[in-house]
């Protein structure tokens, strides 16, 4: 239902994410924004940080079940509250808001099961203290939440190029050994699927290699045990697929202009000239989730809260996003 609102999930409370959020209310972006949107997170903290930062726009408070009834007023901040005692308007990341956080992504996913909502988009999370050991990113956190059981996929999305790394937030000396066929495809698949049914459009897509020049000493590189036969699967599937390319010559404007997307084997192999290239005007999809998850990619950049200094740009961008989507 195109009523149904976008949720906010506020994330780590000691982060920069309230000031980009109150920054994106001062430019009216959520007003004009098609649909209402709800905030899911202390409705107390919030006021402390909007004082804080000296920002003032109305907050309203409202009840998970009042959501499904009521009219919302989008000039207004509209939060579905979580209780927490918090001890500093910002201080240091800690586990101390692990509770807190959870509790919020579970009122969100109930409502986003029981389509109260359409889709999430959540604030920065510390992966160290948070998600610590058991989970490597919020993607697969979701995945867990929710209970599917295909890989979810990354895409950091912007409308001109976007990049997919398979692994996401391992260290070097493990990703080759999580790479495999099945989940290359699987991400293509995802992508691909994603790109007809909300742009209607077949994305063309550039496979990277692991080993630079896409060569290794090794007798048998994981170009030719792994990445090779998955683009000669997904070729025969029609899938608009080339590589592997090697990753330290790719990112030229040429390629750019010529592709859609850049699969790439590892997190920053594609994240660093993304955001090298986009700056902040990127946003991180959660794709083959039962909703579509967006988060601003950023992270809770810890030493800047409370300084009033940080850039709104990828939250605004992953509002506006969901404007140009086919609404089915």
């Amino acid at each position: 239902m195109k009523n149904n609102p976008l949720l906010i999930v506020l994330g780590e409370p000691n982060s920069i994410f309230s000031e980009i959020l109150f920054k994106a209310y001062k430019k009216k972006i959520i007003e004009k924004f098609n649909r209402p949107i709800v905030l899911i997170g202390s409705e107390h903290l919030l006021k402390l940080q909007m004082k804080f930062l000296k920002y003032s726009i109305k907050i309203r408070k409202i009840s998970a079940i009042e959501l499904k009834k009521t009219n919302l007023n989008k000039k207004y901040i509209n939060i579905v509250n979580v209780e927490h005692k918090f001890k500093k308007v910002f201080g240091k990341i800690s586990n101390n808001s692990n509770k807190y956080i959870n509790n919020c992504f579970k009122i969100a996913l109930k409502l986003l099961n029981e389509k109260t909502a359409f889709a999430l988009i959540n604030g920065p999370i510390s992966k160290k203290h948070f998600l610590e050991k058991k989970y490597s990113g919020v993607t697969e956190y979701l995945a867990a939440k929710t209970k599917i059981k295909k890989k979810p996929t990354m895409l950091i999305y912007n409308s001109y190029f976007s990049v997919c790394p398979i692994t996401t937030h391992l260290p070097i000396s493990r990703v080759a050994k999580n790479l495999s066929k099945s989940k290359i495809i699987n991400d293509v698949m995802n992508i691909n699927f994603f790109y007809k049914k909300k742009f209607n459009k077949k994305p063309k897509f550039a496979i990277l290699g692991l080993n630079p020049h896409c060569e290794s000493i090794e007798k048998l590189s994981e170009e030719e045990k792994i990445i090779k036969p998955s683009i000669k699967f997904m070729l025969k599937k029609k899938i608009k697929i080339n590589g592997p390319f090697s990753a330290d010559t790719f990112f030229s404007k040429k390629n750019l202009s010529h592709y859609d997307v850049a699969v790439g084997m590892y997190h920053d192999q594609v994240l660093a000239p993304m955001k090298t290239i986009f700056g902040f005007d990127a946003i991180n999809l959660t794709l083959g989730l039962p909703f579509l998850r967006v988060s601003p990619d950023h992270g809770t950049n810890n030493e800047m809260a409370g300084k009033n200094k940080s850039n709104a740009q990828s939250l605004i961008s992953s509002i506006n996003f969901f404007k140009k989507l086919n609404d089915n």
